[in-house]
């Protein structure tokens, strides 16, 4: 009579052990179900990242949207936990649903205030091309603004815009107020006087303008040579060793710097 094996798996080690005498079968390679149990979990962690428990997905959390992006939102396809497809009814429910969502995004005026900012700081971010650190770091000043009720009787544009301005000069990007109120079409005296009304009242303090950096910049405008680019830096650092640039604008002296640098290198 021919003998019958009762086999069974274990998980662990991935082995085929028979009941009857608890002999292994078979011997599979460990470092292998190591593998293929870290493959098994990245892929589960990955799936279910921005999965919740009602099968709704959530954008990573960010200053820049309204909610943080705490809030879940229903998937866009048609297909239940199986993978079928929902039938015509239940697609009708579904769409329902979505806009329901949609809508309960925003619960006050609050909300709906720091969606429209946000929505103009990703136009200017857009335009600019700004790294994704300065967008956050505007997001967090605009929302400290926000909770002092300093926007009251304030533009949006000209709010988001300060606040993308006290960022800029904070994580040390060249930009001009003048540059920022011209791509956000807004005064530059309403921008420059909210500027000063958000340093007063949050008391911030923000590093002066390093010339340095100025030069490349009027220089690429004015198109010269990289020689006249090194030796206008050489006289940059010159001038801040010897302390000659106090109480004087940052850009005002790079231009004079990069005039020198022109008239005798390229006599210009």
């Amino acid at each position: 009579m021919q003998q019958v094996y009762q086999i069974i798996t274990d998980h662990e080690t991935l082995e085929d052990i028979c009941i009857n005498c608890g002999s292994i079968i078979t011997n599979k390679d460990t470092n292998n179900a190591e593998k293929t149990q870290d493959s098994y979990s990245n892929k589960e962690i990955s799936e279910s990242k921005y999965r919740t428990t009602s099968g709704s997905y959530r954008t990573p959390t960010s200053l820049t949207r309204h909610d943080m992006g705490l809030s879940t939102v229903i998937g866009k396809t048609n297909r239940d936990a199986s993978g079928q497809q929902i039938d015509i009814a239940m697609t009708n429910r579904i769409d329902r649903l979505r806009t329901w969502n949609t809508r309960s995004q925003f619960q006050n005026q609050k909300e709906r205030n720091l969606h429209k900012a946000f929505i103009h700081l990703q136009r200017l971010r857009d335009q600019i091309g700004l790294p994704n650190s300065v967008i956050e770091k505007t997001a967090y000043i605009y929302r400290k603004v926000h909770e002092k009720r300093l926007t009251n009787g304030i533009s949006i544009k000209v709010a988001i815009t300060a606040a993308l301005y006290i960022a800029c000069r904070e994580l040390e990007i060249p930009r001009t107020l003048k540059e920022l109120a011209e791509i956000s079409n807004t005064d530059e005296k309403d921008l420059s006087r909210f500027y000063r009304t958000v340093l007063l009242e949050l008391d911030l303090k923000v590093p002066q303008d390093d010339p340095l950096k100025r030069i490349v910049k009027i220089a690429n405008i004015c198109k010269t040579s990289e020689k006249t680019k090194r030796y206008a830096i050489k006289l940059m650092n010159d001038i801040l060793k010897k302390n000659l640039f106090t109480s004087k604008d940052p850009m005002g002296l790079a231009g004079a710097v990069i005039c020198l640098a022109s008239k005798k290198m390229e006599r210009r």
